[in-house]
């Protein structure tokens, strides 16, 4: 009976000393996408978010281990009031980090708190190690594309060259024409400068005049084809429809705009209220990525891996001067030559304000868009390498003018126009006047 009950307590012993980290660990009960919400916005400010990284607020993973629950909620609520209960540990931590003190959130609930100590059990981010290996796709479709425009420049450049030529021919096949009607001798026709004509009359047409007149009309009409496509290339000349340059660091809209559900006036604050949208400063990015070291999301674009976004991340730290390390700003700055792509010619006059504020109802309306951004410049949120998604000839800009209403709830029409009776289009207020726009 001596051992069995031995036995008992050496079993006992042992199912507590094993148990007693589960133990731990199975107290804390909340809801992990619930917390994984919290603490990123609520932590991610002093906390890495993969939590085995130290930034201003030491590293988080197994935390749940080292302190009970009862410790992690008095901390988390009111760490003041534990340092000065005289909690050693609680001061230990605080002389660790400079005596920078931590943010209390006396406004989290005991449900709360538990589902942000379940997120750092469960560290669902840590775990998102899907890399993608796949090849360059992307750049290969870009070089494609730029060898198909290429090679379509060089034809209509050809077509042009042909085009003179054929010119000269069919005047010269004119002069042949009056010629053998007026019974002229071969010898005044065939000169060395025209051994084409020459070819022609004395190997393939010869005398007969219905033959010359066929060809006349073959000629004329390669001539005008000619002439069509010449004229098309010259009026897309620094129209850069597609325009997709490759910038000193990589962006992606789609991350930040689309997935992060970044507002545009975040990054371009003057293009509400100034007449260009502006290119946002390093201190803008820096407000984010000041705390975020690493990109750990779910999306990857094809032919990208982690470690490119990763790469791109240190370059802003290059241009700013900023050590991730050290977490510390030192004076040796590069300044970022981005590549502007929506570029307007200096002799036209744009304001984004007009649009935004004054026309936003009615182009949204009329272009059938959610943000009066995407009117012009495409659903820049889908795309990881911003390109130039219309024309902005000057045709372009006039057609949309002439098929806009103006809105006559604005303040200012509202008083010009106060019964309004039919339709009325910013071109019925001189939106096509040269002036408007040229000045």
């Amino acid at each position: 009976m001596r051992k069995i009950s031995f036995f008992i307590f050496i079993f006992s012993f042992f199912l507590i000393g094993v148990g007693e980290k589960k133990i731990k660990a199975d107290s804390i009960k909340g809801d992990v996408e619930n917390g994984t919400k919290l603490f990123k916005k609520n932590c991610t400010a002093c906390h890495s978010i993969d939590l085995e990284k130290k930034m201003i607020g030491p590293a988080l993973h197994g935390v749940t281990e080292k302190r009970n629950r009862k410790w992690l909620h008095q901390w988390i609520k009111d760490n003041k009031s534990l340092r000065e209960s005289g909690d050693k540990e609680a001061i230990a931590i605080y002389k660790e980090y400079g005596n920078i003190e931590m943010n209390s959130f006396p406004q989290f609930s005991e449900k709360e708190i538990d589902d942000i100590l379940s997120f750092i059990i469960q560290n669902p981010d840590s775990r998102k190690e899907k890399e993608n290996h796949g090849n360059n796709n992307n750049n290969d479709e870009t070089n494609e594309k730029e060898e198909k425009e290429f090679l379509v420049k060089l034809i209509i450049f050809c077509f042009g060259i042909l085009s003179l030529i054929l010119l000269w021919v069919l005047y010269r096949i004119q002069i042949l024409i009056r010629l053998i009607n007026k019974g002229k001798t071969e010898v005044s026709i065939f000169r060395k400068k025209n051994f084409l004509i020459n070819i022609l009359y004395k190997k393939i047409l010869g005398d007969d005049k219905k033959k010359w007149y066929l060809f006349s009309c073959f000629t004329g009409f390669f001539l005008l084809a000619g002439i069509y496509e010449s004229w098309n290339f010259l009026m897309k000349i620094d129209v850069n429809k597609g325009y997709k340059p490759e910038q000193p660091i990589y962006f992606s809209h789609k991350i930040h705009s689309e997935i992060n559900q970044i507002d545009c006036q975040y990054c371009h604050s003057s293009a509400k209220y100034g007449k260009v949208s502006g290119i946002p400063s390093v201190n803008v990015c820096m407000n984010c990525h000041i705390t975020i070291h690493e990109y750990n999301g779910d999306y990857l674009e094809k032919g990208k891996s982690r470690n490119e976004y990763n790469q791109e991340i240190q370059k802003i730290y290059k241009a700013v001067g900023w050590n991730p390390e050290t977490r510390e700003y030192s004076k040796k700055t590069h300044p970022i030559q981005w590549t502007r792509i929506h570029n307007m010619p200096d002799f036209v006059y744009f304001d984004h304000s007009q649009h935004i504020i004054t026309g936003e109802k009615t182009i949204k309306k009329l272009k059938k868009v959610n943000l009066v951004c995407n009117a012009c410049h495409g659903e820049v949120q889908n795309m990881d390498t911003v390109e130039m998604s219309n024309d902005f000839t000057m045709e372009w800009c006039i057609s949309c003018h002439r098929q806009v209403e103006i809105d006559t709830k604005n303040q200012y029409y509202k008083e010009y126009f106060p019964n309004k009776k039919k339709q009325i289009t910013v071109d019925m207020i001189g939106g096509t006047e040269c002036a408007k726009c040229h000045y």
